[in-house]
Formats: C-alpha cells, structure tokens, sequence
C-alpha cells in the first residue's frame, strides 16, 4: 500500500475523501472548478517567489515515475547539494506500507547522517497565511519518510507561509500526532468499507467529490445536511440512537434539551421538524420579542416609495471591492432599476463608491436592504479608507437593514443553509446562471483584468444583479409570512399592559 503526504493531508480533513481518492470511480468526480484552478494557480505563483530565494537542483524524473523520482532525489542528496527543489522521497515502513512525499525543499545543514557530514531539512511552501495543524501534520510526515531516508530525523520543518515569517514546525508535538493519524489512516485504507459521510459546507465544498456525496446525503436525508448538526453533535445524536432526519423531528424535546442543552436543542428539534415536513416554522417568542422592540421601524417600511436592495462583490486578495451593486424598487411607480457600480480597474474603486453614494443620497428615506454584514462592513471601510465626510455615509448606515439577520431571528426554513442561495431558491428564485457564486466572481474579475474580455464584465454584472433581486423576493416572501403574525403580536391580547 503507497501513502502520500498529499493522501495523509486530506485523512485529516475527511476519511471518506482518503478512502475515496484511493478506491473511487475517478469518473464520479467534480470537474476543477476556476476557482479552485485560480487557488492553484495563486499557489504556483507564491512558490515561485519563494523560490527566488534559494539557489537549488532538480531532480528530472516523470510525474507517473515516482520511483524514478525518488532514485534521482537520493543521487542528488549524495552529492550534498545544498538545496532540491521538487524531489521525491519514498521509503518502506511497515510490512507492505510504503511511504511517499514531496517535499517543497530540502535544504542541507552541517551534521552526521548515513549520507555524510550532512544532512537535509524539509521545508513546505503553502499559499496559506496560518500554520494549520494539517500542514504540521505532513511536515511531521515529511520527517518521518526523510528519517527513514537519510538515517537520522532533522530536528524540524519549516513553512514558508504567504505574507509571515517562516514556521518552525515543533516536532516533539506533532510527530506522536503524525504518528496516530497515519496508522487511523492505514486502518481505513485496509478496511476496504467507504466510511460514513459527513457533509461540512466548509471543509466538502472545494473536494472533487462533494457532488457525489452530496447526492447520497439527499438520497438518505442525511442529519449532516440539518443546519446546527456538528460532527460532535452527530456522534451524539447517534449514540442516542437518533440516526435519521424523522427520529431527530419526532424526539422529544426534552430529550434533546437535556442533551444539548435549551437553545441548542431547541433548533436541533424546530430545524429538523422543518426539514422533514418541509415548512417554514415561525419563532414566535422572538416575533414577539422583536415587534416589541423595533415595532417603530419595523423592516418592511410601507411609507417608503422606494427601496433599495444592495450587493457587492469583492476580491480579497487585492482588498478591492470591485462592483457595487443596487436594485432600486418604486413603489409609487411600479418600476425597477438596477445599477451597477463596476471598477474596471482597481484603481477605479473610489470613484464606484461616491458614485455609489450619490444614487443613494438620491433617495435619502429608501431603506436599503443587504443579506449578512458585508455590505455595512464595507460602507464603513470605504468611508475610512476614502475619507469621506460623515455626514455622507453614517445616515445611510441608519437606513441598512440586514435581511439574513430577520430571517435567522424569526423563522426556521427547512433548507440546508443560510446562506442566500439555499433560501432565496427555496423561496421560488434561481440565478440565471445556475453555477455562478461569489468565488466565480473573483476568478471572473481577475479573467477580466488578464484578457480585457467584457464577457467576464458582464457575467459579474448578470450575477450580481441577481444577488440583488434575490434579496428582494426573500424579503417579500418574509414580509408576507410574518405579517399575520406581526399583526397579531401587535394585540391587546397579545402584549401585556404596563399594569401587568
């Protein structure tokens, strides 16, 4: 059996994607995605500028020769060059397991091994700004295999992250860690049994199988793809012997409390009735608390003639947000209108953002309705970073109200997150283009800046726009689901008298 570091990596963040890159129907795979090419191609780039700093060799060897690479590797260490780029090490370990890495670098220090008077040191150049304890891990494994290699263990590993000092992987933690992952690995491997899946939004979305799972997952209503269920949460509810989506709805309420605790079993029970029935749920204690609170500015303002619905898409890397966009509803007039604010170039975003404000001085009692707090975050940042008068920009924080933090506060929706998408779809709309996201912006952006190709401009625009609208239908759709309700926490009946 061959394990890689690459294969040790992905054990740590799912068994099943191991076990899968091993005995999957390759053909089953997601095909890479532009963002997940641009992430490689933004990793190259970064190595490249690492590896300015060093004068090394490369072994030559065939990318489906490994043991060819690793033949050219050794010769090279050997000869005690001071520094590979690209090599192979590979060596047998335990009975019918051979190890396999690829150390970014090996670098040569002044000490006794099998080799000389010297030995090499890895060191692992990622794109990433942490040290992640899963980079550690492969460090600990690039030792490992460099051990068995060269005679002796180095006394670390480095990594050489973006934008910090290099890390100094500590050993004496992580190699017992390394050593205990990668035998559970080897035991999954030799079970030749598909582990149990386990749908995370954050860790499943860029894997090449997530499409694959995600289908069986639906197939089986999975209690993964119940918002509020952890991995830690899942193993409990098993040992409960809660394993599907109807025993979670049909559970008591107490039970789960007791186990969980009462806010947390509390959603676990409301979500996974609304999942199963497929129905919105109010929170009607919430409703109430709200109407009370905010009853004076409740978040569908009928006196308002015109609304306006905003979103922005942004590129990280350059901290550049390049397209303002805004849907402007007229109540009075029955007329939409949407804008588009795009920085063809980065240096173009100060004036997208006056030009920005302007639409919205155009119509100073429109509440501009956003989804989550990027949109409030950014108006701040841009007024800081453009100076900009107060007088132009914190009225209009006044006027922002955030659609997902309503929703989150008064229903339950049977969908698998909160995010936009999953409710707005849920709620009847879909994007014109089914497959686009914010990610594909960003490689859309940096397409555009590359080829000066406007299509990329203008799939930016479509996209955003529909962001905007989607907003506005989910704010429909939740006006008119808790109107009724909102009417009636508004009764005498309802609220107490300040008597008691």
């Amino acid at each position: 059996m061959l394990v890689s570091a690459e294969l040790l990596l992905y054990y740590q963040r799912c068994d099943r994607r191991a076990f899968l890159d091993v005995f999957g129907n390759p053909r089953q795979k997601d095909p890479l995605d532009d963002f997940l090419i641009k992430l490689r191609q933004d990793s190259h780039a970064h190595r490249q500028i690492e590896l300015t700093q060093y004068d090394y060799h490369q072994p030559k060897w065939r990318p489906d020769d490994w043991l060819g690479g690793t033949e050219a590797t050794l010769e090279l260490m050997e000869q005690g060059v001071e520094c590979i780029y690209g090599g192979v090490l590979s060596a047998s370990w335990l009975p019918g397991i051979t190890l396999i890495c690829q150390p970014d670098l090996l670098v040569r220090e002044t000490g006794s091994s099998a080799l000389g008077s010297w030995y090499y040191v890895p060191k692992e150049i990622k794109f990433g700004k942490r040290p992640k304890l899963d980079y550690q891990i492969v460090s600990a494994f690039d030792g490992l295999v460099l051990s068995l290699v060269q005679g002796i263990w180095p006394p670390t590993a480095w990594l050489l992250l973006r934008g910090r000092q290099p890390h100094l992987v500590d050993f004496d933690k992580r190699v017992p860690e390394m050593h205990r992952i990668l035998h559970d690995c080897i035991a999954t491997l030799r079970h030749h049994r598909t582990p149990d899946l386990f749908l995370s939004r954050q860790k499943c979305n860029l894997c090449h199988w997530y499409s694959s799972c995600h289908a069986i997952a639906e197939q089986q209503h999975h209690l993964s793809l119940v918002p509020g269920v952890t991995p830690n949460r899942y193993e409990q509810l098993r040992s409960m012997g809660i394993e599907t989506l109807e025993a979670l709805a049909q559970s008591s309420l107490s039970q789960l409390k007791g186990a969980f605790g009462g806010e947390v079993g509390e959603q676990l029970s409301q979500q996974a009735k609304a999942a199963f029935s497929q129905q919105a749920i109010p929170k009607l204690p919430e409703i109430d608390r709200l109407v009370r609170e905010y009853s004076h500015r409740w978040f569908d303002v009928p006196e308002a003639s015109v609304e306006i619905h905003f979103d922005i898409e942004a590129e990280p890397d350059l901290d550049l947000d390049f397209l303002l966009g805004a849907l402007a509803i007229d109540r009075v007039t029955g007329t939409q209108q949407y804008f588009a604010f795009l920085a063809e170039t980065p240096g173009e975003e100060g004036k997208i953002w006056q030009e920005f404000l302007d639409l919205l001085w155009a119509y100073p009692d429109a509440p501009i309705y956003h989804f989550c707090d990027y949109e409030v975050k950014t108006v701040q940042r841009l007024a800081k970073l453009y100076r900009t008068p107060s007088h132009r920009w914190k009225p209009v924080l006044d006027r922002c109200v955030d659609v997902h933090w309503w929703v989150t506060q008064t229903v339950v929706l049977p969908v698998e997150s909160y995010a936009l998408k999953p409710i707005a779809r849920w709620v009847g709309f879909d994007w014109r283009d089914r497959n686009a996201n914010g990610a594909q912006c960003i490689c859309w952006y940096n397409q555009w800046l590359d080829t000066g190709d406007r299509r990329y401009l203008d799939a930016i625009v479509r996209y955003n726009e529909d962001d905007c609208r989607a907003t506005y239908d989910l704010k429909n759709w939740l006006v008119q689901f808790l109107k009724p309700l909102y009417d009636a926490s508004l009764s005498p009946s309802v609220i107490p008298s300040p008597l008691g």
